[in-house]
Order: structure tokens, then sequence, then C-alpha cells
């Protein structure tokens, strides 16, 4: 049975991290009472031992970045990742104390809000591959995405196929919708998860519906030079089909159609979730770098005007 990082060997990584906090909130408490020259802060040896364990996880956590491709079994990526998790968010706690709460317009005080922007990013990343996964999954029933892919290209050829024996106008109109059918795009797209095709075939049924309730009424038939939209003169060709041969082909047309659309819709939400879960790391990784630098600089000020 799969084991969830955040429950890895029985939450072996949260124990650890709460003993951390709960040390470093103990030290912070007692050492007024050891030293009543000065208050806590990033100067005192209890600022120093902090800052040091604080800076040694960044510095480990960063790594897991670069060794995280390297792991050749599941066990050590869950328990990396847990340990990651856990001692990352330990980080408020620790580097709150050891700033003994004295901030200003300083790279100490830089390098901690970045620090903060790192972990809130990360606590996001949790969400997204805690939640997006299982929708991915339950989204494909149990399809690949080159699977959908490949099988919107079948009902692609099958729908030129068929409506090039209904007549060539049906043709070029079926080409133009295929031409018109995209995936992916940037990363707006991806997100919004935009269906313009979409809406353009839910209007094809709206209108064939309508179509045929006024050829079954014997109203006047349409002109095809004031159909407008290309979706629309489809769904008027399909709906003027009279021969019983057109009638079988328009409405096999349209149940490729129709499952066409129900395929580009899980498509574009299969890259809607992927997306969510990666728009993260455009923010996290950044931000750890420029949290590594600042935290560089912060040290090496800290030692010069020690």
């Amino acid at each position: 049975m799969h084991e969830s990082f955040l429950v890895y060997r029985n939450f072996r990584h949260l124990k650890w991290a709460l003993a951390l906090i709960v040390i470093s909130l103990l030290l912070y408490v007692w050492h007024p009472w050891h030293t009543s020259t000065e208050p806590p802060n990033g100067g005192t040896w209890l600022g120093y031992t902090l800052g040091t364990i604080g800076a040694l996880i960044i510095f480990w956590l960063t790594w897991f970045g670069v060794r995280k491709r390297q792991f050749n079994a599941a066990s050590r990526l869950q328990g990396w990742l847990s340990a990651h998790v856990y001692l990352g968010a330990s980080l408020i706690v620790v580097a709150t104390l050891h700033t003994g709460f004295q901030f200003g317009w300083n790279v100490h005080t830089l390098a901690y809000v970045l620090m903060l922007a790192v972990i809130i990013s990360g606590f996001y990343g949790i969400y997204a591959y805690a939640r997006y996964p299982n929708l991915m999954t339950q989204n494909r029933a149990g399809e690949s995405f080159q699977g959908m892919l490949d099988e919107i290209a079948e009902l692609d050829n099958e729908a030129v196929s068929v409506s090039d024996r209904i007549n060539p106008k049906m043709h070029e109109i079926v080409l133009r919708s295929i031409e018109r059918t995209q995936v992916g795009g940037s990363v707006r797209a991806q997100i919004s998860g935009q269906v313009k095709e979409i809406e353009a075939l839910d209007n094809i049924e709206r209108e064939l519906v309508e179509m045929q309730a006024r050829v079954i009424q014997g109203e006047p038939d349409f002109d095809e030079d004031d159909a407008g939209e290309t979706m629309v003169v489809m769904a008027r060709q399909l709906s003027a089909a009279r021969s019983g041969d057109h009638v079988r082909e328009a409405r096999h047309l349209l149940d490729l159609l129709t499952r066409k659309k129900s395929l580009v819709q899980r498509v574009r939400l299969d890259i809607r979730y992927k997306a969510i879960m990666d728009i993260w790391l455009y923010f996290h990784v950044p931000l750890t770098f420029a949290l590594l630098a600042a935290l560089v600089t912060h040290i090496v000020s800290v030692f010069i005007y020690w």
C-alpha cells in the first residue's frame, strides 16, 4: 500500500521537527534567566546557535532539490521529501527565535522574508501534489495522456471520412474545425482551461436540435450564405440531411463530435491540473536561489562586523 510522504514511517520527521521546535522554545524562554545583560537576538549565543541550525537546515533542504532526481528507490525519496517538508516548516519557529523578533530594512530581514516566501510556496506545492494527482487519475479514467491524444486523432480521421461521404461542404467544415482544435498553449491558457472549441461543439448540438425541429415542422430551409459561424453551418448541414443514408451519416458524425468534445475536455483538464501542480516551481525555485544569496550575505556580514 502506498504511504504518503506526510505520514512516512509513522510521522518520523514530524516528530523530529516538533522536538526541534520545543527545544528551541525552551531555550528561548530560559535564555533571559541565564543571561540578563541583553535580550534574545541574533547576536547572542542562543541567536548564533539557532541561526547555525537554521542555516544548516536551509542548505540541506536545497541539496534535496539536487539529489531528488538521483534516488533509485521510492522509499528513500519519500523519506527525504518528508524531512524536507517538516524540517522546512520548523524553520518558521527556529528562524523567528533566531531573530529575537528584531527586524529592520537590512539584508538580515530580507533573508528572513525570503525564507518565509520559500516555505509558503512549499506549502502550496504540498497542497497541489496531495490534491491534483488523484484528480488527474480520475479524469484519465484508466487512459494515458498520449492515449487520449491518439484517440482524438482517430476521431478526427473518422470524422473527415464520414463528412466526405455527406458532401464536400461538410468535408471542408470538418477539416476547418480540426485545424481550430488546440490543446496546451501558454501558461495562462493551460491554467484557465480555455475551451473555445468545446463551446463551439456545444453550439453545434444546440443548433442541430433547433434546425431539426424546423425541418420536422416544414419551415423554409436556410440560406448557406447567411449561415455565419462555421460551426453553425455544420449544424445546419447536418439537420438538412433528408435521405436515410445522409441521416445515418449525420448521426454518426454528431456522435464522433460528441465523443471528441468529451476527450478534448478531459485533455484540457489534465493539462490544467499539471500546470497548476508545476506553476509553484516557477516561484519556489527562484525564491530558493534568492534566499541562498541573501543567507550567504547575511552570514558573511555577521562575521565581518562580529
